[in-house]
């Protein structure tokens, strides 16, 4: 009996489904291929069709996410049948070893793992993504290329290089471009982006490679197979190729940048290369556009933030500032409220270092310092465009707030980012810049603090009965007499990390008519802050803890991003 018959016969397809699925297989008998065809078109999932085919074959399913697996397994296991057949070793229980595959067809193999490790070999059924992420949690990213399954005949590439890399034949540039290598390196990007991962650590070490990471805002560790080392030279030579970097220069730090193509979407990576002591240290930012929201209502934005905010930004004139460390998610509110102003009548001009993403209808400049190209200049040049609205990508020095000024002065609309750590800074930063105080109370309209917190996975957070100990003495506590707090507890849809995913936390500081007296007569940032606090401004942590009432994130997560403060005790005082 065929494989799509049994799924038939136990009324998981119909009729019609089953001709289509040995359509989609091309008339093959392959039992694999059938059943595979009749899950790829949506027909029945594949935990109950391998169910169905382990009841009929006698063969016993298994959810990997809950078994218990004996990793010590894994040193008496031939590591070129896990690749190669997607096999993987479970338990071992009276002399007989249990070995997962997800293919009920072709027992073959498992004769071939009895042979070498002189077991019994008992076989249970599991998925295949299931068995392909316990490979690469336990053998680590790569290992597949190491074992040499670049021989085999591969379908099209699920990560393509968008345009031509220039080699200049020398024997490291020989090597990178070896297919296990170029293998290699792919399989590093697609587990980057499959992770959801905003950059990738290549780190050179004493005891070798070393592969990080960074996802929603955390580095993780990736485990890597010790034979990847060797290949150390040539992983960060085929970076730099594909970078069109200079792959002979080991002395100076470069920069570069490459566009990816992965399941019919466009990738940008910018990357940069350091030496260090132990060899070349690599940095590659992913920047993934189709992953992105820029919507300001969907980056966790409070409804009474979002209107007040809304509003400053339909201004005709003014500053508006988005301030925060590096990584808070400062262009990605910037970016938000340029398409909710863009309209054909409103010309939007932004100069930034770097354009981060290429946005419809805003003409964007990317600033060269090396040419003379800097923010101030180009301002100037900008200014003569006839804008509307114009985004500086930062105001770092005098000239530059400067001309910012001057552009609000003269009927412009100016967005832009500064480095400081609340709302409250951003007045004394520019007046320390050497910008006349009563210039920047006269055109700052408004200053926006942010940062990101890990959102809690909503497939694993429970709620939870919170002690006085586990609440910061600024949040207050009255408000959780008749709630509870939330936490992850962790799932295989989280990494069992409880956390999936970030949203931002922010602080909105609107330069009223006593905000502007107090910033034209040099006050401080605390009692801007103060007065701000007075007038019904949200702090970060008072932000952050709205969020934590709902279950959005966890207490620890805000007390990691945004340090203590003491407006919420003058409010409530």
């Amino acid at each position: 009996m065929e494989a799509c018959e049994i799924l038939l016969r136990r009324g998981l397809i119909d009729k019609r489904q089953l001709d289509q699925a040995r359509g989609q297989a091309n008339g093959h008998g392959d039992g694999a291929r059938q059943i595979e065809a009749a899950i790829q078109l949506g027909f029945v999932s594949e935990e109950a069709a391998l169910r169905a085919l382990g009841d009929e074959v006698g063969i016993e399913y298994v959810d990997l996410t809950e078994a218990e697996i004996d990793l010590s397994l894994l040193k008496i296991f031939p590591h070129r049948l896990i690749h190669r057949q997607s096999l993987f070793p479970i338990s071992k229980t009276d002399g007989q070893l249990v070995v997962a595959t997800s293919n009920p067809f072709d027992l073959y193999p498992l004769d071939e793992v009895s042979a070498a490790t002189g077991l019994a070999v008992m076989p249970v059924l599991a998925a295949r993504a299931e068995i392909a992420k316990l490979i690469k949690r336990h053998l680590g990213v790569g290992s597949e290329t190491v074992e040499g399954l670049v021989a085999q005949a591969q379908e099209e590439a699920a990560l393509e290089l968008v345009g031509d890399i220039e080699t200049d034949g020398s024997e490291l540039s020989e090597m990178a471009q070896e297919a296990s290598v170029v293998r290699l390196v792919n399989e590093i990007l697609l587990e980057a982006i499959e992770l959801r991962a905003s950059d990738v650590h290549i780190e050179s070490q004493p005891s070798g490679l070393a592969i990080r990471y960074r996802v929603d805002g955390m580095l993780q560790s990736q485990p890597i197979p010790p034979e990847i080392h060797r290949f150390e030279a040539a992983i960060v030579s085929r970076l730099k190729i594909m970078s069109r970097l200079n792959i002979a220069e080991k002395r100076l730090p470069q920069d570069g940048r490459m566009k990816l193509k992965v399941k019919g979407r466009e990738i940008d990576v910018r990357v940069s290369v350091i030496p260090m002591i132990h060899g070349e240290g690599l940095v590659m930012r992913i920047l993934d556009k189709g992953s992105m929201v820029f919507d300001l209502q969907k980056i966790g934005m409070e409804p009474d933030t979002y209107k007040v905010y809304r509003e400053l930004i339909d201004l005709p004139h003014g500053i508006v500032l988005v301030t925060g460390p590096t990584g808070s998610g400062k262009t990605t509110t910037l970016y938000s409220s340029l398409i909710e102003i863009n309209t054909p009548d409103v010309k939007i001009i932004t100069t930034e270092d770097p354009v981060e993403y290429q946005l419809e209808g805003i003409n964007q400049i990317q600033v060269h310092h090396k040419i003379g190209l800097t923010f101030a200049a180009s301002l100037r040049s900008i200014l003569r465009h006839d804008p509307d609205v114009v985004l500086v990508g930062e105001i770092r020095d005098l000239e530059t707030a400067e001309n910012a000024i001057q552009a609000s002065l003269t009927g412009h609309m100016v967005f832009s980012t500064l480095h400081t750590n609340d709302a409250a800074s951003a007045y004394t930063r520019l007046t320390d810049m050497g910008v006349e105080p009563f210039l920047v109370a006269s055109t700052v309209e408004a200053v926006m603090a942010q940062r990101l917190v890990r959102r809690l996975c909503k497939h694993c957070k429970q709620p939870y009965d919170a002690v006085r100990d586990d609440v910061p003495s600024d949040f207050p506590w009255e408000d959780l007499q008749s709630r509870p707090l939330f936490k992850g507890v962790g799932c295989r849809e989280c990494r069992n990390t409880g956390y999936r995913g970030r949203m931002g936390i922010y602080e909105l500081l609107v330069t009223t008519n006593e905000i502007r007296q107090l910033a034209c007569d040099r006050a401080s940032s605390w009692k801007i802050m103060q007065a701000a606090s007075k007038e019904g401004m949200r702090s970060l942590r008072q932000d952050g803890w709205k969020k934590v009432l709902v279950g959005g994130t966890s207490v620890e997560e805000v007390t990691r991003a945004a340090k203590a403060d003491h407006t919420m005790l003058i409010n409530r005082g």
